[in-house]
C-alpha cells in the first residue's frame, strides 16, 4: 500500500517547510522509540507529536509538484470551493481546472492531493493512538489521543465525501456504497490481519461508523480535564464541533443539534467592527474563531498559501490581479441590503478598495492580509456551529425551533432579520453567504444533493466556466488516485469511481 510512500512524501515537504527554521514543529516518529520511551514523550511532551500534524495541515507543496495550489488542508477546502459556484474566477490561474470542475480523474494531481492531505493526517494521528494501546490513564495522555481520534474522524469525514456519495437522493446514508480505505492501529482493537482487511474499500456505512467511534472517543478523552495551550490544538468545543459536522451527515438531527451547542458554549459572535466582523478573518484572537492555526514568518508560505488565492487585498495571486476571487451574482442579489455581510463584497459598479483586483464588481474583501504573511487560518467558529444547530432543528420539521436558534447569529449579522419559522432552505441560504470561502459549500452541495448552475442570464462567472452540473454528477467525487490502484492489493481498477 502507498501510505508508507506518501509519509515519505511528507516528510520531505515538512523538511522544505522547516528550511528557514530547522527546530521548528520538529517531530519525531515511534519507529525510533520503543513503545514505552514514546510513550513517555507522550506523556512529557505531548506537543512533540501533535505539532507534526498541524505543520502537515498547512504544509506547502505536499505532493512534491511543486505546485501553489497544494498547500495543505486549506489547499483542499478551497479546492472543493472552487467547484461550487459560489465564487466566481476574474481570470483563469491556479484551481482553475477546479473551477471548471474538471480536475476529478484518477491520473489528475488533485485526486493526489487530497488523498495524500488526509491519509497522511490519519498515519500522524495512528502514531498517536498506537502509543497507548490500552488507553490513556491521564489527562495528558487522554488530551493526546482524543486530539489524534478527532483528527482521524475528520479526515475520513472528508474522504467519505470526497471520493463517494455518501447521501441517497432522498437524503438518508448511502451506506452500502463503497468508500475508501480504513487506516486504523492495533491500539483499535484489532489484529494484524483485521487491519490487513481494512485497506480495500469499506463500505460508506463502515466509514461512517468509524468517524463516530472515533469522534465520540475524542469529545470523551478531551472532558476529561483537557485544556489545550492555544487554538492551534483541538479541545473539547472542537471535537464536539466535528461531531456536530458528522451528525448533521449522517442524518441524526437531535444529535447534530445537541453537539453543535456544546460546542460553540462560551464563545462570542464576533461583532460589526474592524476587531471582528471586518477584520480580514486573519487571526484567532477573534472571540469567535473555535480552531485554527497561527502562521508565524517559519511557516507562512506566501504565494502558495490560503490568503494568497482568496484574499484580492493581499499581495498574492488573487490580490495583484492574476485570478480575483468574487461572489457570485446571484448569490450577492439573495443578500439583504441591511445585512452587515454584504459590505465583505462589492456590488456590480464595483468600489475604490486597497487594490485594482479588490475593487472588480463583485469582488470579495472579506478576506484581508498582514504584512508578514502570518494570516491566520481558519478550521471553525462559532457562527457554523448555531448555523447546524439551526438547520438540525429544520430538518426534524421545527422551524420555530430553528429560526430561534438562527436568531442569535441574525442579531450580529441583519438586525432587522425576524422570522418565526425557517426551512432547511433558508438556512442553506445563510451558510453560503456567512461561510463564503471558508471550505463548506462543495460539502453542502453534495450533503444536502444538490447541483450548481452559474449558466444563469447576467451571471458573473469566466466565459467557459458557466456551466451547470446537476446534482450526483460524477463530476462531484473524486476517483481513486492511479497510484493507489496500482499499488494497493485490495483496490483494482474494477473498484474505480466511473466518470
Amino acid at each position: 500500500m502507498k501510505f508508507t510512500k506518501y509519509i515519505a512524501a511528507g516528510m520531505i515537504a515538512l523538511a522544505g517547510l522547516t528550511s528557514c527554521n530547522d527546530s521548528f514543529l520538529e517531530t519525531e516518529y515511534t519507529e525510533y522509540l520503543d513503545e514505552e520511551a514514546a510513550a513517555e514523550v507522550g506523556n512529557q511532551r505531548p506537543n512533540f507529536f501533535l505539532n507534526g500534524i498541524w505543520s502537515w495541515m498547512v504544509a506547502y507543496s505536499q505532493t512534491g509538484s511543486g505546485a501553489h495550489d497544494d498547500f495543505g488542508y486549506m489547499g483542499s477546502l478551497h479546492a472543493t470551493d472552487m467547484m461550487s459556484g459560489d465564487i466566481a474566477m476574474a481570470s483563469s490561474h491556479w484551481f482553475n481546472y477546479d473551477y471548471q470542475m474538471d480536475n476529478h480523474q484518477e491520473a489528475y494531481r488533485r485526486t493526489r492531493c487530497h488523498w495524500l492531505n488526509f491519509y497522511t493526517m490519519i498515519a500522524k494521528a495512528n502514531d498517536i493512538i498506537g502509543l497507548y494501546p490500552n488507553g490513556g490513564e491521564t489527562v495528558t495522555a487522554k488530551g493526546l489521543i482524543g486530539q489524534a481520534q478527532a483528527i482521524r474522524g475528520l479526515s475520513y469525514l472528508h474522504l467519505i465525501q470526497l471520493y463517494q456519495f455518501a447521501s441517497n437522493e432522498d437524503g438518508t446514508v448511502n451506506a452500502s456504497a463503497p468508500g475508501v480505505p480504513l487506516v486504523l492501529t492495533t491500539a483499535d482493537g484489532k489484529t494484524e490481519e483485521e487491519l490487513a482487511a481494512l485497506l480495500g474499500r469499506n463500505t460508506v456505512g463502515d466509514v461512517m461508523a468509524q468517524i463516530e467511534t472515533d469522534l465520540v472517543n475524542a469529545v470523551a478523552n478531551l472532558e476529561a480535564g483537557y485544556e489545550r495551550p492555544n487554538k492551534n490544538f483541538i479541545d473539547a468545543s472542537v471535537a464536539n464541533g466535528i461531531l456536530a459536522r458528522y451528525y448533521l451527515l449522517a442524518n441524526k438531527w437531535q444529535e447534530a443539534a445537541n453537539a453543535a451547542q456544546k460546542a460553540r458554549k462560551g464563545y462570542t459572535l464576533m461583532p460589526a467592527t474592524t476587531a471582528g466582523l471586518y477584520d480580514g478573518f486573519v487571526t484567532v484572537n477573534n472571540p469567535e474563531w473555535m480552531w485554527g492555526f497561527a502562521h508565524s514568518t517559519e511557516t507562512q508560505t506566501t504565494y502558495a498559501s490560503f490568503f494568497s488565492m482568496i484574499s484580492n487585498i493581499a499581495p498574492g495571486y488573487a490580490g495583484i490581479g492574476y485570478a480575483p476571487r468574487l461572489i457570485d451574482a446571484r448569490l450577492y442579489s439573495q443578500i439583504p441590503d441591511t445585512d452587515l455581510r454584504k459590505a465583505w463584497f462589492n456590488g456590480p459598479e464595483g468600489a475604490e478598495q486597497a487594490t485594482d483586483a479588490a475593487s472588480l464588481p463583485y469582488a470579495s474583501v472579506k478576506f484581508g492580509h498582514v504584512d508578514d504573511w502570518t494570516d491566520n487560518y481558519m478550521y471553525m467558529r462559532a457562527a457554523e456551529m448555531i448555523l447546524i444547530e439551526a438547520e438540525a432543528y429544520a430538518h426534524m420539521g421545527d422551524g420555530i425551533k430553528a429560526a430561534e436558534v438562527l436568531q442569535e447569529l441574525m442579531d450580529v449579522r441583519q438586525p432587522d432579520w425576524k422570522k418565526s419559522n425557517v426551512s432547511v432552505e433558508d438556512i442553506h441560504l445563510q451558510r453560503r453567504i456567512e461561510l463564503w470561502g471558508e471550505g463548506f459549500a462543495y460539502y453542502d452541495l453534495k450533503r444536502l444533493n444538490k447541483g450548481t448552475d452559474r449558466s444563469y442570464e447576467g451571471n458573473n462567472h469566466l466565459a467557459g466556466y458557466d456551466i451547470a452540473v446537476p446534482a450526483r454528477d460524477t463530476r462531484w467525487y473524486y476517483q481513486i488516485p492511479l497510484s493507489e490502484i496500482q499499488e494497493n492489493d485490495l483496490i483494482n481498477e474494477e473498484d474505480q469511481n466511473p466518470l
